[in-house]
């Protein structure tokens, strides 16, 4: 008959616990996973986020409409969701609110709501289709290639020319909006009448030149970063 193990004096014997089941310690991740995602959705930045995107529908609708008063409203709202383009960055950076969820929204909502206005305004003859088809082409040429250089370690920031872009698209895209003939006067300057679908339009085509010229330095500078990396990798 074996004696029971002989426990040192002012120690206890220990008792081991019960182990989870690893499906029950995954499940319990998961709703952690779960309720911190929830938790990003809903903070004040990608709320905002949110609601660009939700304002999509309601921009192109009044659009389409196209009535001067539509028009003019649809300009508004789409103001309005630019604006929130610009409160959720800086919200998020200075409440310490940056999260994945953020990050991968904030820049989805601006594609959307840029490319979906002109998109829909082709049709209206506000703007030529192959200027809409080289926007959307190297928007997401440059996307792919952000991703390509994320999985390679390199991070490719906007530079100047793409925040120049952004900006003239943005006001370009608000005049083609209003799409009417209005007077301008402005004080002691007359412009007399102008049509501001003529001023969109130039807008966008230098918004173009801006897209055309960053999308080179991004692939530029990629090109340069990952050699320069192989490189030390190769030579350490």
């Amino acid at each position: 008959m074996k004696s029971a193990p002989s426990v040192p004096p002012g120690q206890s014997m220990k008792t081991s616990s019960p182990s989870v089941p690893p499906g029950q310690s995954a499940k319990s991740a998961r709703r952690r996973r779960r309720r911190t995602l929830r938790e990003d959705a809903l903070n004040l930045p990608n709320l905002l986020t949110m609601g660009r995107i939700l304002a999509i529908p309601l921009v192109l609708a009044l659009l389409d409409r196209g009535g001067p008063r539509d028009c003019y409203w649809a300009a508004w709202l789409f103001a309005g969701a630019a604006i929130t383009d610009f409160l959720d960055g800086y919200l998020a950076r200075k409440r310490g609110l940056v999260s994945v969820l953020g990050k991968f929204l904030d820049p989805l909502a601006d594609k959307l709501l840029v490319m979906a206005s002109l998109v829909w305004m082709v049709p209206m003859g506000r703007i030529a289709s192959w200027v809409v088809i080289l926007l959307l082409a190297r928007d997401i040429s440059i996307t792919g290639l952000r991703s390509i250089a994320a999985s390679e370690g390199v991070v490719i920031a906007a530079g100047e020319g793409g925040k120049a872009k952004t900006a003239l698209q943005m006001v370009g895209i608000l005049m083609l909006m209003i799409g009417y003939p209005y007077r301008m006067n402005f004080l002691v300057v007359d412009l007399g009448v102008v049509d501001l679908v003529h001023v969109g339009r130039g807008l966008i085509y230098i918004s173009l030149v801006y897209s055309l010229a960053s999308a080179a330095q991004y692939i530029g500078l990629f090109a340069t970063t990952v050699e320069a990396r192989r490189r030390r990798e190769r030579h350490p």
